[in-house]
């Protein structure tokens, strides 16, 4: 955290552009915080947390793929082999994980620069009123997005994290712990989204910018997960009714908002004319000629690119995950799907599947003359066959762009879309013992997956249904849990959210080493896989902040 504070007041110099429209102009030189009282400077400090959103790196990326989805049974690593960026290897495996990585250090320095940049922002906004900035509110309000989005990533991944704000002086950045009670420390990142809904207009006139559904929509999420109580080792004591309430109240905001679902998946994960559609509620805005080097491409997901289109591999849909879009009579296998693998000639599947990932044989990105070959895997005897599509465009797209050795894309990335909310919304209810209402809602997400065939004409072996009380299910509480928890992974799979899901919901070690179990005989690495209850919940704090602070942050539960 010492790194941090000598770049807070250089951040309107560092700013790199994005598509954000009001991301145009460059700024010039460095200014302290005295300098930046008019309009422009306050607006260039604003840019440049926004300009934060993009400014990861493959190996630290903000997408969070190797947190979130290699550290789950959803993903392999990918790439040439184990020993190709090792240290995501062993995080996929639970085993070998040091407080020393390089990745995890850098990913916490990217963030916590991230945040210094709104609380930057936020120190100069508060000086100032409405007659010198009209903008003042809702640039408060937006400030507190950001650092609440960025606050919550860290939570995800590190579990136990230091919270500062615009009000602690940056000589104070290095004394402040990491101890905050859990509960304490998802009340602060509430706190932020509540400060921004509060302020945020209901729409704002420039794509990019955040509004007030949208922080409606991160409040829920954050409800959510402080609803789960972790006690000191990270075993969920409770699920409290009061956050599940909270969870009820912002995502009905949303529901009640002009939102939607788009009607066919795939429209979310397009680029072009695609982009900011009515189910994004808040995405990363990437570019191409902008007057940049490359433009404002997204960095974080480079190395997913198959290799007979570019480079490198990496993110590879696991064959557990490819296994679980099976259906039986419309409705996902759930004792059953991992049985056998997937065989196109004899099963039957949902839609989505054909949007997540990328098969042999099959259209790359809805691409009629580019057929997804196997020869396009890098080290098939290893990970397989299979390539993640959400975050890839179709190759004749000018947003994909070649940077060699790699092949980045200005395709927006979507950190909270509409069906998310209406997921939440359902497990809310779920756990507060009203199932019966979350069932609309669950079949809400299932019709919209049974209409997205506008893109996959040629996939002929679709077969999804709704569910049905007393005809097809008996829907009580334990069944719904389990329908529910089986949509969020096939709905949001490979965005980042299965690994955390696990933690929040407390089974992430039980599922974890059933996979390793049965998926190690198709994936020999993962043979040495096993995941430590009340210890790899969490990776391990930065031994570098630690040692930057002198001991003032404690390390993780287990960890050393």
């Amino acid at each position: 955290m010492k790194k941090i504070k000598y770049l807070v007041l250089a951040s309107v110099s560092a700013l790199m552009l994005n598509s954000c429209n009001f991301l145009d102009e460059t700024p010039q030189g460095i200014l302290d915080e005295e300098q930046v009282k008019g309009p422009e400077q306050i607006e260039g400090l604003v840019s440049a947390a926004y300009s934060s959103l993009g400014n990861d790196h493959y190996d630290k990326p903000f997408s969070l793929w190797p947190y979130g989805n290699v550290r789950s049974d959803d993903a392999y690593k990918g790439g040439n082999d184990e020993n190709d960026i090792v240290n995501f290897h062993f995080y996929e495996i639970s085993e070998n994980i040091k407080s020393d990585f390089g990745e995890a250090d850098g990913l916490w320095f990217f963030i916590y620069e991230a945040i210094s940049r709104a609380n930057s922002a936020l120190s100069v906004l508060k000086s100032v009123d409405k007659s010198q900035f009209p903008n003042k509110d809702a640039r408060m309000g937006e400030m507190y997005f950001l650092r609440g989005h960025f606050y919550f990533m860290l939570k995800e991944v590190f579990g136990h994290i230091p919270l500062v704000d615009e009000d602690t002086p940056l000589n104070e950045y290095d004394k402040v712990p990491n101890t905050l009670p859990n509960d304490k420390q998802w009340e602060f990142i509430c706190n932020d989204f509540q400060k921004a809904y509060d302020l945020l207009p209901v729409a704002q006139s420039q794509v990019g910018r955040a509004n007030k559904i949208a922080a409606a929509a991160y409040l829920a999420k954050a409800y959510i997960f402080k609803a789960y109580r972790q006690d000191e080792k990270n075993s969920v004591t409770e699920i409290n009714a009061q956050d599940l309430n909270q969870v009820l109240d912002y995502t009905q905001v949303v529901m009640n908002s002009s939102y939607k679902l788009e009607p066919d998946i795939a429209c979310n994960f397009l680029p072009g004319a695609y982009q900011n559609g009515p189910e994004s509620l808040f995405a990363v805005q990437y570019s191409t000629g902008d007057g940049t080097m490359f433009g404002r491409l997204n960095w974080g997901d480079v190395l997913s690119v198959p290799m007979g289109l570019g480079c490198c591999d990496f993110h590879k849909p696991s064959q557990n995950l490819v296994n679980s879009f099976k259906t039986a009579n419309g409705l996902p296998e759930f004792d059953s799907f991992n049985n056998k693998n997937y065989d196109k000639t004899l099963d039957k599947v949902d839609p989505r599947l054909y949007h997540t990932v990328a098969l042999p044989g099959v259209p790359y990105k809805y691409n009629e003359e580019l057929i997804y070959q196997e020869k396009w895997n890098r080290n098939p005897s290893v990970y397989g066959l299979y390539a993640s599509l959400k975050e890839n465009v179709d190759p004749s797209c000018d947003c994909f762009v070649n940077v060699s050795p790699f092949y980045g894309n200005s395709k927006n990335r979507i950190v909270l879309r509409y069906a998310d909310v209406i997921l939440m919304r359902a497990e809310a209810l779920i756990e507060l013992n009203r199932e019966q209402e979350a069932l609309p809602l669950i079949n809400m997400i299932r019709e919209r997956a049974k209409n997205s065939t506008t893109f996959i004409p040629y996939a002929n072996n679709l077969n999804i249904s709704l569910y049905k009380n007393g005809v097809n299910c008996v829907w009580n509480k334990d069944f719904a849990r389990q329908a529910l928890r089986w949509e969020r992974r096939l709905e949001l799979a490979m965005e980042g959210n299965r690994f955390f899901d696990l933690v929040r919901w407390g089974i992430a070690s039980q599922v974890m080493n059933n996979y390793f179990n049965s998926e190690s005989a198709r994936r020999s690495f993962l043979s040495a896989g096993k995941f430590d209850k009340n210890q790899d919940e969490y990776i391990p704090i930065p031994q570098q902040q630690i040692n930057f602070t002198n001991g003032v942050y404690k390390q993780n539960p287990g960890w050393k």
